[in-house]
């Protein structure tokens, strides 16, 4: 496999409509582990995969959440070139995520994504 040439995640790629949060809600299949819940949806001819992330206020204070927020990214951006084409997946962090390691949120993405099919 060709190595890949960008390990940028742009905005472009993220998921930021809530019309688009709804459609994976209500056409993808849904993963729940003990931090995360993986949702995600084939979308036809939609290129390379778009994610979303979400963290409600019952994480903790903006802080939490957004730390919590930017490990989920970053955790994403690192496996992107390991994912299908043409999906489009959402991500929701539970109340234990505010708690946990970058490592436990990191191994419970990859069971989850295992456990979903959306890796090559």
């Amino acid at each position: 496999m060709a190595q890949p040439t960008s390990f940028s995640f742009s905005k472009s790629r993220r998921l930021t409509r809530a019309s688009e949060f709804e459609r994976v809600k209500r056409e993808g299949l849904v993963r729940r582990g003990k931090l995360l819940t993986l949702s995600a949806t084939v979308v036809e001819h939609s290129g390379l995969c778009r994610v979303g992330f979400v963290t409600s206020r019952r994480l903790g204070s903006a802080v939490v959440r957004n730390r919590v927020r930017r490990r989920m990214r970053e955790i994403v951006r690192q496996h992107q070139h390991d994912l299908q084409q043409d999906l489009w997946i959402v991500l929701i962090a539970k109340p234990d995520a505010a708690n946990a390691s970058y490592r436990a949120l990191e191994d419970e993405w990859l069971r989850l994504a295992k456990r979903a099919s959306i890796l090559l």
